[in-house]
């Protein structure tokens, strides 16, 4: 009797061990309750104070997860079994979500420093009435290019990296949308055209740009550049900001032939377990001190108004981030293609970067 009494006290206690390392491996994985949050964001998006900031206000813990594509970060809230209380996709990607039922709605009388948001980022055609999502970030695609590398030369179209003079100069971000958008810009198609004739023969056209192509990057991209490891990149806005921010050479331009306006959204996915925690968060972010602290130290475009007058108006004068909106009537915001659309993006992109090898 004596043995059976130690056999089920040694079967508890090995339970309930293997109980406590699951909770705790759970948490670490994104398992969150009502005193933890897990955020997913794209990398280096955040200032981490600002995290700290939110725990020591609300007594939460922060579980903070990067991806580096929309499309992997809607793949792992579409499996499940993994807890995100609070994703930042792009504007084609919160279209995609809400088709699929992976959001779950804002509730606004929770978010009362949405009040402090430009009208022009609010109401957009991805998100109307904004019921799933509200503004992170804004910016374009565009060029950083080396003045002083190029011999002084400017760089204000599309077609000027089809330079023979650029040979092995040209650095490009690693995303379908962003290369074969700047295929379709250069012929004067739209960013979202579904008209196969018109990809292949951007496809073409940019198999032609491939000796001046030195490589196909990601995060790399700024240290490269601002390292002078190329003299021309197609990137981001933001990291345009930062790159220029380290070498005073830089310069950014949005090419006349148009370009991508994008917009970074704060969402609540359907993984959610801390949806009170979700809307706390989203209103911290909203707030407009803390936007201008996440956005001086990101470097990309606040859409929240009122966090422009704690900027450095150096940084807000710049018309290159901060653009007047009567100059940027050329640009295009993805629009969701649809499954089979973006997989001929995806396959006509492969074919291209396979081409340069």
């Amino acid at each position: 009797m004596k043995k059976l009494v130690q056999l089920f006290a040694a079967v508890f206690v090995t339970a309930f061990a293997l109980m406590y390392i699951a909770f705790h491996l759970n948490k670490a994985e994104g398992y969150s309750g009502h005193h933890t949050l897990t955020i997913y964001n794209w990398g280096d998006y955040i200032d981490p104070k600002l995290i700290k900031k939110f725990e020591k206000q609300t007594g939460m813990k922060v579980i903070y997860q990067t991806f580096d594509s929309n499309e992997a970060m809607m793949a792992k809230i579409a499996q499940g079994g993994t807890t995100f209380d609070v994703a930042v996709p792009s504007e084609y990607a919160v279209s995609k979500m809400k088709e699929e039922g992976l959001l779950v709605p804002l509730d606004h009388s929770k978010l009362p420093n949405l009040k402090y948001i430009n009208p022009r980022f609010l109401h957009l055609s991805f998100d109307p009435n904004n019921t799933y999502s509200v503004p992170y970030f804004w910016g374009t695609v565009g060029i950083v290019y080396n003045r002083d590398m190029l011999g002084g030369k400017k760089i204000t179209s599309w077609n000027d990296l089809w330079d023979k003079d650029l040979r092995n100069q040209i650095l490009l971000v690693d995303g379908a949308r962003e290369v074969i958008g700047m295929g379709l810009n250069s012929l004067h198609y739209s960013l979202n055209d579904t008209n196969k004739a018109h990809l292949r023969e951007a496809k073409r056209k940019l198999d032609t740009l491939t000796p001046n192509i030195k490589a196909i990057v990601g995060d790399e991209i700024k240290m490269l550049i601002a390292n002078e490891e190329a003299a021309v990149g197609v990137v981001w806005s933001g990291d345009a900001a930062e790159m220029i921010a380290e070498n005073e050479k830089l310069d950014y331009v949005v090419p006349k032939e148009g370009s991508n306006l994008w917009f970074d959204n704060m969402v609540i996915p359907k993984t959610a377990k801390n949806i009170e925690g979700a809307h706390q968060f989203i209103n911290f972010m909203l707030d407009p001190k803390n936007a201008a602290q996440n956005a001086e130290y990101v470097g990309y475009s606040t859409p929240n108004e009122k966090a422009l007058e704690y900027l450095p108006k150096e940084i807000t004068d710049d018309k290159r981030f901060y653009p007047d909106f009567t100059s940027i009537g050329n640009l295009e915001v993805y629009e969701n293609l649809g499954k089979r659309m973006l997989a001929y993006y995806n396959e006509l992109f492969l074919e291209f970067k396979m081409h340069r090898k």
